[in-house]
């Protein structure tokens, strides 16, 4: 038995270029969330999801990310800490809270997204307009499978 598959090349199995293109592409953006504000890639990803689409809990950030709830939970404690966020003891439900940006991290989601608009331009430089839009829409579909 040859254990050798010469006709299976690691770089074209999809979910390793994939991991390896974002591993490439998001440790570029890590250098602005880390270096400007001390952040790990999850706590950006939640301060992202509360600057983008407001108020809600743990359990919804779960939801709308991907992210698992451990993750999210230290990522909530890293911010409290860093004063991006408060939490708020829900009335009808004490074992839930809000999650809400301050306005210090209101500031820093401003600051990001800025950034993250400017880097996602230019890695999205390396393709054609019709590549763009092509590569987008596979990732959507691709994303959209997990959900």
């Amino acid at each position: 038995m040859n254990i050798h598959d010469e006709d299976f090349d690691l770089g074209d199995f999809l979910p390793y270029a994939l991991n390896q293109a974002a591993e490439i592409t998001s440790l570029g953006f890590q250098r602005a969330y880390k270096d400007r504000y001390g952040m790990l890639r999850t706590e950006w990803r939640v301060l992202f999801h509360l600057g983008r689409y407001g108020d809600m809990t743990a359990r919804e950030i779960c939801d709308r990310s991907g992210i698992h709830k451990t993750k999210v939970s230290r990522a909530v404690k890293a911010l409290e800490a860093k004063r991006f966020l408060t939490r708020t003891t829900l009335p009808e439900d004490r074992r839930n809270e809000m999650l809400s940006v301050t306005p210090q991290g209101q500031r820093a989601y401003i600051d990001l997204r800025g950034i993250a608009r400017d880097y996602d331009a230019q890695v999205a430089a390396m393709f054609t307009p019709e590549e763009q839009a092509t590569l987008r829409a596979c990732l959507r579909r691709i994303m959209a499978q997990g959900r």
